[in-house]
């Protein structure tokens, strides 16, 4: 069974750093895309970064390029979302997403998706 479990979210003042983690069980990283999205209330999921599963390589939407950077670590089946410089309006549930995307940043083309973890920055 695919699962996947995120966590590190919380309370932060505005120009700090969060690290969100997402422990994966059930698929190897070679199988699947993993993506961070988020979501504030009423509007729908925002991709923000993406590790490839065809070419291995990270994407990363334009507006948090330069303040979030996602890794891995394969012998954790974890992957991470460094987020750095932080703004109020990053306030959202986060989420991690596993699946087999022809546009990485498209929520409906994946398979798999955490509970999510509350990030809110404070002004």
């Amino acid at each position: 069974e695919v699962q996947l479990v995120e966590s590190g979210g919380g309370l932060v003042q505005a120009g700090g750093s969060l690290r969100l983690s997402c422990a994966a069980s059930g698929f190897s990283f070679d199988d699947y895309t993993i993506a961070w999205f988020r979501r504030v209330p009423g509007k729908e999921r925002a991709g923000l970064a993406c590790i490839s599963k065809s070419d291995g390589g990270t994407y990363y939407a334009d507006f948090v390029k330069g303040r979030f950077t996602i890794s891995s670590d394969s012998a954790k089946n974890t992957v991470y979302l460094q987020m750095n410089s932080l703004k109020p309006e990053d306030t959202a549930v986060y989420y991690c997403a596993a699946g087999s995307p022809e546009w990485v940043f498209s929520p409906w083309e994946y398979d798999y998706w955490g509970q999510g973890t509350q990030v809110t920055v404070s002004s």
